[in-house]
């Protein structure tokens, strides 16, 4: 089955260029409506924090939009999601906790934003007020290598930190695709997953503790010892919550030596089922190779011209004795599916962040994203189903297909990249709007319905928020009780997470 349209290769955690801002950021006005303004006197007072405050428009508009695919329809009309009324950049905590006192006191929204590449909204200030620079928190802190902790300032970028690590000849393992646009603090709050999760785990599993600042300006230390029993764990709840409940000022993290050895192998199925089940059997074997990436055959012959054949790519690194083992378990599981050239695993390698062609489609009037998920295996293969079909019924959609990119013994993440094409009929963006929405409602809903979580890695951000009572059930009420507990103005990225917000409601979709 071929393409109609030439959608770029597929990859994990699809970070795409923002497109540029018809007219200039200079000139770009809030899609969402009317903003909270930023009086005069307090950003007289902010000034005084000693943090950095910009109220150039241009500076305001670019540090309000994120790499959204959604929102890159409205910036072809010289449009961004919300429009903050002053970016502040502070360059320690102490600095960030004056700015949330002041914020708190005087009934400003403060949305934080890092290198600002989550796809769903996450950073956008979805009713103005401040925007929180955290990129000027920059640095590695600490390395205690005989225990293996990192302390990692949250604003650091993580190719810059991968590279000072593994010159001392230590790795994190979390290498998302957006690794040289994301930061720290943005893996941490937007609960994230690199490319070798297998093997290292999603974020969640290497935070140690966290150092936080609250909506009152206070501060707090979560985490300490190791598999310490004082009551819950405070650190997860921070861990995913996307700015809303705190402002993550520090971070540690376990390390791992950085590999000594490295695989590959690659297998041809007959199916996108028969290969994930494949998958399924190494994962519960017990040592997982670092990457097991699983195509359905319209991704595997749109990104390896492989035909009709669903591709497992499979990529292991470490310790060479545990590496051979890891591999030893892969060739049986796979005994029986078609071996592959490993060269398709080089191209995974060397072409894995190139997205550009999705920011040119977008460009040229297409509706394209991309919608993760995860689930148990005994779900995953009705999900899949369910899912691709309820989209391909949307009005104008061309093409929507599946990867499976991330394992674990109980389940997988899928990963669906989909595309349609609208007649506008003069009214411009509006009638992509409205096919945008209705892919991700009858997408995410039937994942939801088959059995499937709301997101895996990418988070709920604005884009999501509609979905998160829906998907988190009775519990979501509880979610609602620690924000009021912790932030009762409601002042830390309002419009997220499905949660009340005291500024009314965001007018998306």
């Amino acid at each position: 089955m071929a393409d109609p349209i030439a959608l770029p290769p597929t990859g994990p955690g699809a970070p795409t260029p923002p497109i540029e801002i018809r007219g200039g950021a200079a000139g770009a006005s809030a899609h969402l409506g009317e903003m909270v303004p930023v009086p005069d006197p307090v950003i007289d007072r902010l000034r005084k924090t000693g943090a950095g405050v910009s109220t150039d428009h241009a500076v305001r508009a670019e540090a309000s939009r994120d790499w959204w695919p959604g929102a890159m329809i409205w910036a072809t009309e010289g449009e961004v999601p919300g429009l903050a009324g002053v970016v502040v950049s502070p360059t320690d905590a102490e600095q960030v906790a004056a700015v949330l006192r002041l914020c708190n006191a005087a009934r400003v929204p403060v949305t934080a934003a890092g290198g600002r590449s989550g796809v769903c909204g996450a950073s956008v200030p979805a009713f103005g007020g401040v925007v929180l620079d955290t990129t000027a928190l920059a640095g590695v802190v600490s390395i205690d290598e005989e225990s293996m902790i990192l302390d990692v300032a949250p604003g650091t970028f993580g190719d810059h930190l991968e590279a000072e690590l593994r010159a001392k000849g230590l790795t994190v393992g979390h290498w998302p695709q957006s690794v040289a646009l994301s930061t720290v603090g943005g893996w941490v709050a937007c609960r994230g997953a690199g490319q070798l999760s297998n093997k290292y785990g999603k974020i969640e599993d290497m935070v140690v503790g966290l150092d936080v600042v609250l909506a009152d300006g206070s501060a707090i230390t979560t985490g300490g010892g190791p598999r310490s029993a004082v009551g819950p764990d405070l650190t997860q709840v921070f861990v995913g919550s996307e700015g809303t409940l705190g402002i993550i000022t520090g971070v540690r993290l376990r390390l791992h030596p950085a590999p000594q050895a490295q695989r590959h192998a690659a297998y041809g199925f007959d199916s996108f089922a028969a290969a994930n089940e494949a998958c399924r059997r190494i994962v519960q074997r017990g040592l997982p190779p670092a990457v097991l990436r699983v195509y359905d055959a319209i991704e595997a012959d749109r990104s390896y011209q492989t035909g009709d054949r669903a591709v497992l790519l499979v990529m292991d690194e470490g310790d060479p004795i545990v590496v051979d083992a890891a591999m030893a378990i892969t060739e049986e599981v796979c005994a029986g599916a078609e071996a592959l050239d490993v060269d398709l695993v080089d191209r995974w390698l060397a072409h894995r962040n190139e997205v550009s062609a999705l920011e040119a489609l977008i460009a040229k009037g297409y509706v394209v994203d991309t919608m993760e998920i995860s689930a148990p295996w005994s779900r995953l293969e009705d999900i899949y189903t369910a899912t691709t079909g309820a989209l391909r019924a949307v009005p104008g959609t061309l093409a929507a297909s599946a990867h499976q990119s991330h394992a674990y013994s109980d389940g997988a993440c899928l990963y669906f990249t989909f595309a349609a094409k609208v007649d506008e009929d003069g009214e411009g963006t509006a009638a992509r709007d409205r096919t945008y929405a209705q892919l991700w409602d009858v997408g995410q809903r039937a994942v939801l319905a088959a059995g499937g979580t709301l997101s895996h890695h990418h988070g709920v951000g604005l884009n999501r928020s509609r979905f998160t009572a829906e998907a988190l059930g009775a519990s979501h009420a509880v979610l609602q009780s620690v924000k009021d507990a912790l932030d009762p103005n409601g002042i830390l990225n309002p419009g997220k997470l499905g949660l009340r917000s005291p500024f009314g409601e965001v007018a998306y979709p």
